[in-house]
């Protein structure tokens, strides 16, 4: 699937997406956020398109983001009145690079049928691919009517969040059969089934994966705020995709009141990163601290490692391809430390309490030096320019 350029599915590597909070109709706010996102690293953004207001913006909030020279892929979320705004705005339709569509709340009964198959065909005539896009909070109605039914005539009912599951796995593949029938190709079509609990989660995309060979976008619908929201999202995503389930993901943090929007989309970059699918930035391992590590030094010098690495990295991206797979260790005694320095790429094991006042830096398994002094900081962050300069130059 091409998405603005982007390859989803058939192989291609995960792709990280994110959505915007802003009101779309404020061009100047959406463009900004866009922006943001997609310089964070977000390969596809997602923005609300739920009025007329917004439906007019579009076009503009697209062509502001090409003048300053960001052309990551726009996708319209709809709710609603998804096939009317579709329809009256062909601008919109043709600026967006995928739709999305919740099959849940497009009507019910011959309307629902009348309304996807016109937001369907309008895909299907520009070459939009669509998700497809099932949340437990808006199921189909009708769907899961019919599978409650259904159990509450088994001679030993399952339990309501089964019976949901398979409603939220019938309603997409369902809706993705219609898709097909009206024309809409395969390799256009991508799925999502989010809910907000984790077991739940990973029941539903196994089933999904097992029983259809569409592209699926992964992503708990809300997954909370903070910890609780980070841990969430790591938990159920690193699941699926150790088990190769996901062709997109997003994490659907909340963030603080005037937080970090961007902070989902580091998040995926971290989790993809963690278990091994692709490589964003430079990985620091860091000593955690124990009772032969009293002295800060080793903390700060993480610290600054992490610092430099994370000021730098715009330009090495730029100048030295490949920088994103460096690893650098930063160890704080000798129990740990040359073991770990000497598989990095680059580490430091700094001394610990009662050891000599020395730190001996490993480069590719090898031991090139002794640092001590006052400026060990420093100079170690010297080196690790140095490395990069040296082996990643273009």
């Amino acid at each position: 699937m091409n998405v603005g350029g982007v390859l989803i599915g058939g192989g291609n590597p995960v792709v990280v997406q994110s959505m915007t909070d802003t009101d779309t109709a404020d061009v100047e706010k959406t463009v900004a956020q866009v922006k943001l996102l997609a310089e964070t690293g977000s390969e596809i953004v997602r923005i609300t398109v739920n009025n007329s207001a917004a439906a007019e913006a579009v076009p503009e909030v697209s062509k502001r983001l090409t003048d300053l020279g960001c052309n990551v892929p726009l996708v319209g979320d709809f709710h609603f009145i998804g096939h009317r705004l579709l329809r009256d705005y062909p601008d919109l339709a043709s600026t967006l690079a995928k739709f999305r569509i919740n099959p849940g709340n497009v009507g019910r009964g011959a309307r629902h049928d009348e309304n996807f198959t016109t937001f369907i065909e309008i895909a299907k005539e520009l070459g939009k691919p669509v998700r497809i896009g099932v949340n437990a909070g808006s199921l189909d109605p009708d769907v899961m009517a019919v599978k409650m039914d259904e159990n509450s005539r088994r001679a030993e009912p399952l339990a309501s969040e089964f019976v949901e599951n398979r409603a939220m796995v019938e309603s997409a593949l369902s809706s993705a059969e219609a898709a097909l029938d009206i024309g809409l190709a395969a390799n256009q079509i991508i799925i999502s089934c989010k809910v907000s609990r984790f077991p739940q989660m990973i029941a539903v995309y196994r089933e999904l994966s097992e029983k259809s060979d569409f592209a699926l976008h992964l992503g708990l619908t809300e997954a909370g705020m903070g910890q609780k929201g980070v841990v969430a999202t790591t938990s159920a995503l690193s699941v699926l995709l150790e088990q190769g389930i996901g062709d997109t993901i997003r994490a659907s943090l909340t963030p603080e009141v005037g937080g970090d929007r961007a902070e989902e989309v580091r998040l995926c970059q971290d989790i993809l990163q963690s278990v091994g699918l692709r490589r964003f930035r430079p990985a620091v391992t860091a000593c955690p601290g124990c009772g032969r590590t009293t002295s800060t030094l080793f903390r700060e010098l993480a610290q600054n490692i992490q610092t430099h690495i994370d000021e730098r990295l715009p330009e090495w991206r730029t100048r030295y391809t490949g920088s994103e797979s460096l690893q650098v260790a930063v160890m704080g005694c000798v129990v740990n430390g040359p073991g770990e320095s000497r598989a990095a790429n680059i580490g430091i094991s700094l001394p610990g309490s009662g050891e000599q006042p020395r730190a001996p830096v490993f480069v590719d398994g090898e031991r090139v030096k002794f640092l001590s002094g006052p400026n060990i900081a420093g100079e170690f962050v010297d080196m690790v320019e140095r490395y990069v300069e040296t082996t990643y130059k273009n």
